[in-house]
């Protein structure tokens, strides 16, 4: 008499679902398949014994990964006359397998819950692949929504840092494609366009009560997308001078460089099956907030002493091929070093940087949070020039902005633009960091 239970499936007659009994089967604790038994124990039997018996080894040998052949065993077996399949599953030695056409997602992965097959969530495919796997297999095995993707932005990083990849082995090279030939989620992050949104929120005073800003610096290539949100923070750093002493002392609202080395951990690290990284600007303090807390096999002390396990190898090999990430591990000791261990809050679930604004500046300058770019243009570096005021408020604004934008916002030439631009450099209210190509404006009190 066969009856189904946790360790067994009956099929009345082939179907192409056999492989998910296989993979629940191989993800739980084994089990035997009998193929030509109805659900009440009947036996029927199967016509077509060797065209089923071949379609069954052809799912167990190309439709399941990882490979699990050496666990599966399935034979003839005689009852009443009748021949049926049987297919013994034995628990896999891997902690998570999956039918290969779906990867390692919800379609694909399954566990035996008494009689049958339930979808396994996001959160117990990744506690179990943790164990033998890096999430960057998950991001590069997984398929992504779209079918069809353009990467022309992350073409010209690659083109201007001196990469030669040609169409053909682009994807190939950078992984953006399954075993199957499948677009996965590294190249939706990649890609020119996605459904990806990276918001940075500006609240109004020190607690989360009113927002004042909200932009969505996501829907494109992750790292144009981190460009433009390392601008829109690094606009937020006022400076103040003190021309009193020689050489003058600049003393800033934050330290730009720990704000950065958080934002980029926060990118390449974060848990991206579960959500994506937020960054909040409060009246005294920034936090960067990732989510999937510390990757498998990783502990505090090792965090803190800078030994780096990637969640997302091939996310991080690319932010190096840009030079915008290093392997050398040095960012989170020097954010310590500026802010101490404090400065980090470590769940399970996320990880929480936040930055504090130099108290003494805040004093100084009578800096109040709400909408600090437009209150220091007004009330702190008033100038006596009206096309220079405004230029310092697009700059506030966007700290990379060109000559020719702001001729193009400001209704002005461009050489006016650039005569007013020497002229706050010459007085001091402006400075440039870094070259002019990949550099940024610093507003000075």
């Amino acid at each position: 008499m066969y009856i189904e239970s946790e360790k067994v499936e009956l099929k009345e007659r082939f179907s192409d679902t056999l492989v998910k009994e296989i993979v629940t089967f191989l993800n739980t604790y084994g089990g035997t398949i009998y193929i030509g038994v109805k659900d009440d124990g009947t036996v029927v039997g199967i016509d077509h014994v060797d065209e089923c018996f071949r379609k069954v080894s052809d799912i167990i040998t190309d439709q399941i990964e990882p490979s699990a052949s050496s666990f599966i065993i399935p034979t003839f077996a005689y009852d009443n006359n009748k021949t049926i399949i049987k297919i013994e599953v034995q628990k896999g030695l891997k902690p998570l397998y999956c039918i290969k056409k779906f990867g390692f997602s919800s379609s694909g992965c399954f566990i035996r819950i008494g009689s049958t097959c339930k979808p396994m969530s996001q959160d117990e495919i990744k506690n179990r692949y943790e164990k033998n796997f890096t999430d960057s297999d998950l991001m590069t095995k997984s398929i992504g929504t779209y079918g069809s993707l353009s990467f022309n932005t992350l073409k010209v990083y690659y083109t201007e840092k001196g990469y030669h990849l040609d169409d053909q082995s682009f994807e190939n090279n950078l992984k953006l494609r399954t075993q199957e030939g499948f677009y996965n989620k590294l190249a939706e992050l990649l890609s020119d366009n996605n459904m990806v949104p990276i918001i940075v929120v500006k609240f109004q005073g020190d607690d989360k009560t009113a927002i004042s800003q909200r932009n969505n610096y996501g829907g494109g290539c992750l790292l144009f997308t981190y460009e433009k949100i390392k601008n829109r923070v690094v606009s937020e750093n006022i400076c103040k001078s003190d021309t009193t002493v020689r050489p003058r002392i600049d003393t800033y609202l934050f330290d730009t460089d720990s704000v950065n080395e958080a934002l980029v951990n926060a990118l390449i690290h974060n848990d991206w099956n579960i959500t994506q990284p937020l960054v909040s600007i409060f009246s005294n303090r920034i936090e960067i907030l990732s989510h999937g807390g510390l990757p498998y096999g990783q502990t505090e002390e090792l965090f803190f002493k800078g030994i780096s396990k990637p969640r997302n190898d091939q996310l991080m090999r690319i932010f190096s091929d840009m030079n915008i990430a290093e392997h050398t591990g040095h960012g989170i000791p020097a954010i310590v070093k500026k802010y101490g261990k404090e400065a980090f809050e470590i769940t399970d679930s996320y990880i929480n940087v936040t930055i504090l604004f130099n108290k003494e500046f805040l004093t100084s300058v009578n800096y109040v949070g709400n909408d600090v770019g437009i209150r220091v243009g007004n009330d702190v570096r008033r100038s006596n020039n009206p096309l220079a005021d405004k230029i310092i408020l697009e700059i506030l604004s966007d700290s990379s902005i060109t000559a020719k934008k702001l001729a193009v916002h400001l209704g002005f030439t461009q050489r006016t633009i650039e005569r007013t631009i020497a002229d706050l450099k010459t007085t001091g209210l402006l400075k440039r960091e870094g070259t002019n190509r990949s550099g940024y404006w610093v507003v000075v009190k």
